[in-house]
């Protein structure tokens, strides 16, 4: 069942919580089953239903386990050579645009927790301080 293609017209007829179909990386998977079952809310599936979802799919940074459940859900691919007009273009994803973000969140992560760590040294320091103002009065 997985080896149907699809278009973007076929996809386009199942958006409805019962019938829902959703394209991530051109491969075409029946959400029907997990609408209920999705931790972000079912509303999250419904608003990517009978669409390429790809953007939103990636933009969350799902984990291995939620690829894995998407790949139970295959049942074809996009079929892209009949292309019908009005049909979005194939839009291009790398992967390393992901790990990318991660590394820039990583270097603002340790910027804050350094600020952190010099705003209780400081805090630290002026208790120290005023602990010897009163000691000496």
């Amino acid at each position: 069942m997985a080896d149907k293609d699809f278009t973007y017209s076929d996809v386009s007829e199942h958006s409805t919580k019962k019938d829902l179909y959703i394209v991530v990386h051109d491969k075409v998977y029946n959400a029907s089953s997990f609408v209920d079952e999705h931790p972000g809310g079912e509303e999250v599936l419904l608003d990517v239903g009978g669409q390429d979802a790809t953007e939103a799919f990636e933009d969350v940074g799902h984990s291995d386990e939620a690829r894995e459940i998407l790949e139970g859900l295959l049942v074809g691919k996009l079929e892209r050579k009949r292309e019908q007009e009005g049909d979005p273009k194939p839009k291009s994803y790398a992967q390393t645009n992901a790990s990318i973000a991660n590394s820039e969140g990583a270097s603002t992560g340790v910027g804050l927790y350094a600020i952190v760590l010099i705003g209780a040294g400081l805090a630290f320091g002026a208790y120290k301080y005023l602990q010897a103002q009163q000691g000496e009065q």
